[in-house]
This record gives structure tokens, sequence and C-alpha cells, in this order.
């Protein structure tokens, strides 16, 4: 490891290790463009209908795109939706979930697969993370199983799989669903299969930032017929189609319009086609900017667990305040001065949001918590989830790799900028 001795610190007025502004990153195309012209110049925007008619299924590009997603991943049944917020909403009402129902769910996540539960009036509980790859921790699920547990919901956060076979173990002896949120992690591996793919109901963001994207959507993805039907009849105004289709269990047939357009699954159709490749390049950079950071005294790595790849949405970071001698807070502050972007002090901890914290979310009366849906005292209390949390708090520092297509010449001198911070830490203190 070559270590830079001769410059001082960007923050104490030297040269800044990094003179160049990374290009954004923006995986759209000329193909992309011309599906998007071909779209508007048919006419055809959308042709969603909320009833029970053929179109109740969308137009050609939504049902196309579904069919080159289901196959991609392979799985028998792939939905669109407009965000992946929308699909986390239609997977945890798809699962049966009821008014008070407990659904766990880590905290170390965007607010979003929390929410979600909120949404059919049922009550998250958040279980810890493991400390090597930010997933949800089978142990702390297991810790926090109730008579009132319906179902879990895992995250494969940052672009790493959650350990899905142990969580699915659980699930069997416990009776309950499972959810992925895959939001971060498309064209991740557990296992021989995609990540996402081995729960009942799994899938992905489309947004703009994520490694393929229509601007905003979201892919569902399951190998379950009627958890299918029951998703797309959410996405649907599924009270005004349950007649038509025949359907007698109305268990949270509350439908809406969650429906992705035509220009966006045509866009999606070229996006799929792009996955492997960007998820290649993104490894690519992840493994050259870990030679460039390999060595650096209390710096952890991401690790990347056996049978598993990572597809890096962010690159996560653990630091050691106690071996370096100095605050997270400061290292960040020297790090942004040498010109390295898109670095995050810690994660949302999301038990510790002001909702959960007051035990307040619909109306101003602390529904459901304080209502007879909610069954027992619930605690989001700090030191819940202490992983989570000393992550949150002190260690976690996360490089933004879904900001940036990065060159090879950017990831040096990112590697050059921590490597000139780390001679320098005695100036820093």
């Amino acid at each position: 490891m070559t270590i830079d001795t001769d410059s001082t610190l960007a923050l104490f007025g030297g040269p800044k290790s990094i003179d160049r502004v990374f290009t954004r990153y923006n995986p759209i195309g000329a193909e992309e463009v011309a599906a998007a012209r071909g779209v508007v110049e048919s006419g055809v925007l959308s042709q969603f209908i909320g009833d029970w008619d053929p179109d109740f299924f969308g137009g050609p590009k939504v049902q196309e795109f579904e069919r080159k997603c289901a196959a991609y991943f392979g799985v028998k049944h792939a939905i669109t939706v407009n965000s992946w917020t929308s699909g986390l909403i239609a997977a945890v009402g798809a699962a049966g979930i009821e008014p008070g129902d407990e659904v766990i769910v880590p905290p170390f996540t965007m607010c979003a697969s929390a929410t979600a539960i909120l949404h059919w009036n049922a009550i998250p509980v958040f279980a810890d993370i493991e400390p090597e790859t930010f997933c949800l921790d089978p142990k702390s699920v297991e810790a926090n199983i109730t008579p009132y547990t319906k179902a879990i919901m895992a995250v494969d956060i940052f672009g790493h799989p959650a350990d899905t076979d142990a969580l699915m173990a659980i699930a069997e002896r416990h009776d309950l669903k499972v959810i992925t949120d895959t939001a971060q992690a498309p064209g991740a591996v557990y296992r021989n299969k995609f990540a996402g793919t081995r729960t009942h109901i799994g899938g992905f963001s489309l947004n703009y930032h994520k490694h393929i994207h229509t601007g905003e959507g979201g892919i569902l993805v399951t190998d379950d017929d009627v958890l299918a039907d029951k998703l797309r009849l959410i996405r649907n105004h599924a009270e005004a189609v349950v007649a038509g289709m025949g359907v007698t269990d109305l268990t949270n047939m509350i439908g809406y319009n969650f429906r992705l357009g035509e220009i966006e699954c045509a866009i999606g159709i070229e996006q799929l086609d792009k996955l492997e490749r960007l998820v290649a390049r993104r490894q690519a950079v992840a493994a050259l900017l870990g030679q460039e950071l390999a060595g650096l005294e209390g710096l952890r790595l991401p690790m990347v667990k056996e049978g598993c790849t990572h597809s890096y949405y962010v690159y996560s970071l653990v630091i050691d305040p106690d071996t370096l001698g100095i605050s997270r807070a400061r290292l960040v502050e020297a790090l942004s001065a040498e010109g390295v972007t898109g670095l995050a002090s810690g994660y949302q901890n999301v038990h510790l949001l002001p909702m959960y914290q007051q035990k307040q979310a619909y109306g101003s009366r602390g529904f459901p918590w304080n209502s007879e849906l909610c069954r027992r005292d619930v605690s989001y209390a700090k030191g819940i989830c202490p992983v989570a949390e000393d992550l949150h708090d002190r260690t976690y520092l996360g490089f933004a790799m879904c900001l940036h297509d990065l060159t090879d010449e950017d990831v040096r001198a990112i590697g050059s900028a921590f490597r000139k911070v780390w001679c320098n830490l005695a100036a820093l203190k």
C-alpha cells in the first residue's frame, strides 16, 4: 500500500486529492429514447382499465416488460407498479396481513419498508441486523416472534442479499409469510438464484438512482399464482374488479392506482437488457476500490457472504473511531474536503423516527398503537437494535456508488484521498 505523505490536508489549505466532478450515473441511452418515442408516437401512453377486462392487465409494453422480467429473474410472475413503495404496500396486503398483526422488519432501511406495514394497520416490530452485511439477523428475528407475528420483511440492503434460507426456515416453523425488499439489489445472487426471488414475494425498485430505472417504478416477483392475482388486484382498483374476476376472498381487496405507464415500461425493457453489464461494472469498481483501501487501519471493507454476490448500490464501510482516534464526522469532513462526494454518515434507524417514538400514525390519537388492534406494548426504545444503532451513531460510512459512473481513474483518486487522510490522522485529532 502506498501512503501519501507529502501533502497537507485540503481541510487545512492543502491541494485536493480529487480535482474533478464525478460523472453522474445515467444508464439511459439512445435505445431508451427510441423506445419512449415509439410509445409517444403510438398514442397509447397507458391502457389500464380498473375493471375485469383484458385491459385490466395494462397495455402492450406493460405486459411485454412483465414477461421479460419474469423470464430474466426466473419467476412465474412479474408485476409492475408505479413505485417500489407501492410494491411494498401491495406485497403486505397480498400476504393477507390483518389489522393488528405484527410484521418483523429491520430498522436499517429506507422508511417505506416499515411504512408499508403500517399502511394496513399492522404493527412493525424491529429486529436487529447482522454487523457484516447489515441485513436482517435471523437470530434477532427469532427472538422477536410473538403469537401475533404474521410475516417477515427482509431487506437486501445496499446490494447484499439477506440470509433468505434462514429466514424462510423460521417462517416455515412459525407459519409466516416472507417479503423481500430487494430495491437496492437487482442482479445480486443468493445461492444460484437472484436475490428477491426465493421468498413468497420480492421485488425491485426502478427509481432514478437504482441500477436500472424508468424514472420511478417497481417490479414485484412471485412464484405463487394466488399472490400474483392479489398483487395485480391491489395495483388496479381491486374492489371494482373482484366480482367480475370471480374472487370471493375479499381480504385486503382495497385497490389503488399503482399502475406503471407504457413509456416507463418501454424504457424498462431496454434497461433490463443492460442489468447484467451494469452490475458487473459496479462489481469491478468495488473490487478496484477494495484494492485501493486495503490495509487502512481501523477501516473495514464490505464483505460478501459465501454463496452470494453483491450489486453495490452502496459501498459500505465500517470505521473504528477508537483505533482511528477521531470521530466519523471529522473523518467525513476531511474526506469531503479532498473531493470525495457521496459519503453518508450513518444510515436511517427507522424505529427512532418521530412517528415510532411518539406512536402516532393515523390521525392525532396514536392509531394504531393506542387501539384495541395493538395487543401488546411494542417497544421502539433506543437500545432494541444495538448493532443498527451503533452503525448509525458511530461506525457506518457509506459511499454512494449509485450516484456516479466511476472510471478506474476516479476510483484511484478516491483511494488516494483516503490514504492521504489516513496518513494525516494525527493532524485531525
